[in-house]
């Protein structure tokens, strides 16, 4: 199982054609901040029906676009 998995999870369940977390919301989800290990991680969103689009650094931001 990923670490990424819960958030993911919730992406599926959430069922929005598009979904914009902060850093913050991501963090509650998953119990700990994300980091540079998630652009690897990325690609298992695909087996959850979503993609990750936009990560903003500046607005702390990640986009998820429904496949």
């Amino acid at each position: 199982m990923s670490k990424y998995e819960p958030l993911w999870r919730y992406l599926k369940e959430n069922k929005k054609d598009s979904c914009k977390l902060s850093y913050e919301e991501i963090k509650n989800i998953l119990g700990f901040d994300i980091d540079h290990s998630f652009l690897t991680y990325k690609k298992e969103s695909k087996e959850y029906g979503y993609e990750v689009g936009k990560i903003s650094m500046k607005e702390k931001t990640v986009m998820f676009n429904k496949i």
